[in-house]
């Protein structure tokens, strides 16, 4: 079922999934939409949970900020969603920019239980380009034909970033190189980390920190898998997921 909200000048869509008593909220990555993780929000959906799947603010079908938001601002948009729903101690799964949401939010508020998905958060040690790059490339892997991918393999550069507006550029600029390492130690919920053991975009390492920071973390990797891990490995994703949330389908 979609619904809109509108929240600090932004209107934005989401899907509801379920009814049950426990909330479930779920964040897209760069460049992506709540479509691009149906996976997730089906995982986590059961009798016992009620799923939120978002178009974050510049995505999807939701419009673009009116400023440049950092972190910060997106992890408010998410505490005002959780209020004016009247949610309590929802549940979050972030993939890559989404995870950075997640850790922010759970650092500050009670939340049941965080998953993390190739979470970005760990500041990066490449350059804006190469992420931007990296990210629509992994993406676009399992969503074009393979002639498609092979004439991009030859062009340099990202064209969803080309393509982009100023704004949501200058987010991109400003949010990829905040380091929330320190908020890591604050996370009071049992966390979930899910990680492709090729991702190149969030390298396994930051998994690992995580999982040493966080006081209450897991870890689950997957070999050949990269930053859509959870696309890499849709059955096994969506059985952890399931376990961890409780979730009985």
């Amino acid at each position: 079922m979609k619904e809109t909200i509108e929240i600090d000048g932004v209107r934005a869509t989401y899907d509801v999934l379920g009814s049950g008593p426990r909330p479930v909220i779920v964040m897209h990555g760069w460049g992506c939409k709540g479509s691009t993780v149906q996976l997730l929000a089906e995982a986590a959906c059961g009798s016992g949970t009620t799923v939120y799947n978002i178009d974050l603010p510049g995505f999807g079908e939701s419009t673009e900020p009116t400023e440049v938001w950092g972190v910060e601002r997106y992890t408010a948009f998410i505490e005002e969603f959780v209020r004016r729903l009247g949610l309590k101690r929802p549940s979050l799964i972030g993939h890559s920019f989404g995870g950075r949401i997640g850790i922010m939010y759970s650092s500050r508020n009670d939340v049941d239980r965080l998953i993390l998905v190739d979470a970005a958060g760990i500041k990066p040690r490449r350059s804006l380009w190469y992420y931007a790059r990296v990210y629509t490339f992994k993406l676009a892997k399992h969503i074009l034909p393979k002639s498609v991918i092979d004439r991009w393999r030859t062009k340099a550069g990202s064209s969803d970033y080309a393509q982009a507006s100023p704004m949501m550029r200058a987010i991109l600029s400003r949010t990829v190189n905040e380091d929330l390492t320190p908020l890591l130690t604050s996370i009071k919920a049992p966390t979930l980390l899910i990680w492709g053991e090729k991702d190149t975009a969030t390298p396994l390492r930051d998994a690992k920190l995580m999982e040493r920071r966080i006081p209450d973390a897991g870890l689950v990797s997957y070999p050949e898998a990269g930053h859509y891990s959870f696309l890499d490995r849709p059955a096994q994703t969506a059985a952890v997921v399931a376990n961890f949330l409780n979730v009985n389908n």
